[in-house]
């Protein structure tokens, strides 16, 4: 416990000064759940891959020690456990040959699995890895026709109406359908008693007419538009799938990877295979590589990330620091700053397709990402070197670069999408593929969109009555909640949301006493847990309403007292007794530090950032310091 907030400021950039790496980043890790560290275990059995006997029992220690008493996994602590999580973990620790279904634990894990509905209620990416690897036949599943890659872009809906994260997987996943690609092995497990009944065995007639009905017209104007193309339609096809690997193939990142995540990439070692490579080939070697290069190590624990939040981490924490006062001549932030900016993009990403007029200046999420920039990393890292912009060229190069590339994602509804405009159609939503919306849309967001609006109230000298700032925050007063809150697109979740939209509309010049700032505040209020703090429910993001987690959290807590920080003209007894909380509870570990305050997809994604218990109190503090006293010394 820190006595006072210049004490704990000065403790946070102890540790993070200590944990820097040599080349100037920060490594904390990207846990999510167990998912990942089963799909490796399931990737290296189906391939063969015998020489990784140590890790594939590592990743089984993992697995099992985060089984819950009632046999489950869960994605979260308020969670009773979840089927898709609990199927993946049956499935790759008995394909692991470490343990067997007569095991007393493996037996409960079943029994919660066909006491909430069995296979049937898993997610899609379940659904799909259970079909690559023969466990569901591939024809009882819904997916986008190959030929839908070759429709042209003036087509009502084509494949870069999606997000590239849907594109990214949709990819490798248009093949493996097309091609009804499976693969088994000797030691493959048998499911088939995860199934309820006959009807949940995915009969041919239950899909058609539950997931098709609805979207048979799209379907058919897809084929007549298909048709209406030269050729025959195994010329078609082939064409299609030529077409569908050379987008994979080209966006192979340097590690091996397909944009740096883990679902994806999977999906294309297989599809590779489908396309007949062998396992030996060095694109499959590549990939396999890239994939176990996310290895990390939480609580002396092998997992395996989703992807590295290497430029997220680190131009947040160089930020953060500098907002407490370490300058921007000092060695860490020097390093770090020298590293974000060789990875400020250069290449063109699938974004020019809906801004052809813009040029590459974007930053990704990953180390090694080269070609899919985001909004958020862009303007986390222009923070980060924003203080020597006019001290040094290349800085300055760099800066307005970087500008640009944000500007010309401006989606024309006003707000920020995360990695392109224009990529919202409606006819998405109609889409009958569980979690399409997270999946297959990019949509302007509070969270991008308020966050943005912050970076240029207060790091640029862009005027509060300039069209892009007038129409982001239009955005934002359209979609507050009717409670006073905003949804957060990819953190945990309305108290994330309105955070980043409440930080920039003050930064984007509106009032403090203006209703939607008043609204936002008394919400924010009045949801401060008795012991000071905030915290929120992973419920949250699927049932679209605030769920109270019951308990407070340090990110939480820090995003709420940052809020008011930054919206009142005075120290109000709630920021004073959030401040306290963070004072007393910053060396608290517990199940609060590990609850995920981010999420990927609602309902089956979510993110614990180690990062965080650090970042957001450190920027919280120190805005408390700059805004209401005269001790900003660390």
């Amino acid at each position: 416990m820190s006595n006072t907030p210049s004490d704990e400021i000065k403790r946070i950039v102890s540790i993070l000064k200590k944990d820097q790496s040599e080349v100037g980043t920060w490594n904390y890790p990207f846990e999510t759940g167990i998912t990942t560290d089963a799909y490796m275990i399931i990737l290296l059995r189906s391939l063969t891959i015998d020489d990784e006997e140590e890790l594939i029992k590592e990743l089984v220690d993992r697995i099992l020690s985060k089984q819950e008493d009632s046999g489950a996994w869960k994605l979260f602590y308020d969670e009773d456990g979840n089927v898709s999580a609990t199927i993946e973990a049956y499935y790759a620790l008995l394909y692991s040959g470490y343990c067997s279904d007569k095991e007393v634990r493996m037996q409960a894990a079943r029994q919660f699995i066909l006491s909430n509905g069995g296979i049937d209620k898993s997610s899609s990416l379940t659904k799909i890895m259970l079909a690559v690897t023969g466990q569901i036949p591939w024809s009882k599943m819904f997916t986008m026709p190959i030929e839908f890659v070759l429709l042209p872009l003036s087509f009502p809906l084509n494949f870069f109406d999606f997000s590239v994260f849907g594109r990214a997987n949709l990819a490798p996943l248009m093949i493996l359908t097309d091609k009804k690609y499976t693969i088994k092995t000797n030691k493959s497990p048998n499911i088939s008693d995860l199934y309820m009944s006959k009807h949940t065995q995915w009969d041919e007639e239950y899909v058609t007419r539950i997931l098709l009905k609805e979207w048979s017209p799209f379907l058919s104007s897809i084929q007549r538009k298909v048709e209406d193309l030269i050729g025959l339609p195994k010329q078609i096809q082939e064409l299609a799938v030529d077409k569908t690997k050379q987008y994979m193939l080209e966006r192979i990142e340097p590690d091996g990877t397909l944009y740096s995540y883990f679902s994806s990439t999977f999906l294309l070692i297989f599809s590779l295979l489908s396309l007949g490579y062998k396992k030996d080939d060095p694109a499959v070697i590549h990939a396999i590589n890239g994939l176990k290069s996310m290895k990390c190590q939480v609580d002396g624990k092998t997992h395996m990330q989703f992807t590295t939040p290497t430029i997220w981490n680190t131009a947040l924490i160089s930020y953060a620091m500098q907002e407490a006062g370490v300058s921007e001549l000092d060695p860490v932030i020097k390093k770090a700053n020298r590293f974000l900016l060789t990875r400020q993009h250069y290449k063109f990403g699938d974004w020019v397709i809906h801004s052809p007029q813009s040029l590459p200046g974007g930053w990704g999420f990953s180390n090694i990402n080269t070609m899919n920039p985001d909004i958020d990393d862009t303007t986390a890292s222009l923070r980060a070197i924003c203080k020597t912009v006019n001290i040094n060229t290349n800085v300055h190069t760099s800066w307005d670069r970087g500008i640009k590339w944000v500007f010309s994602m401006q989606n024309d509804d006003g707000g920020w999408p995360s990695f392109e405009k224009g990529v919202n159609k409606s006819i998405l939503s109609m889409i009958p593929i569980e979690d399409a919306e997270y999946l297959l849309a990019d949509p302007s967001s509070a969270d991008l969109t308020g966050r943005t609006l912050e970076f240029f109230g207060n790091f640029t000298n862009l005027k509060k009555s300039h069209d892009s700032i007038k129409l982001g925050v239009n955005w934002l007063l359209d979609h507050q909640e009717p409670n006073g809150s905003w949804y957060g697109r990819w953190g945990i979740c309305y108290i994330y949301g309105s955070w980043a939209a409440i930080t920039g509309l003050v930064a984007a010049g509106l009032s403090q006493d203006h209703p939607s700032i008043l609204k936002s505040l008394k919400w924010l209020r009045d949801i401060q847990n008795p012991d000071g703090g905030w915290g929120e429910s992973c419920k949250s993001d699927k049932m679209k309403t605030y769920v109270p987690l019951g308990s407070s959290t340090l990110t939480h807590t820090a995003w709420a007292l940052d809020a008011l920080i930054a919206a009142e003209e005075k120290v109000t007894p709630e920021i004073v007794r959030g401040i306290n909380y963070i004072l007393e509870n910053n060396d608290k570990v517990d199940w609060t530090t590990a609850y995920p305050k981010g999420q990927g997809m609602a309902g089956s994604f979510y993110i614990h950032y180690h990062s965080y218990r650090y970042i957001f109190p450190l920027l919280a503090l120190a805005h408390y310091q700059k805004k209401f006293t005269n001790d900003i010394h660390t």
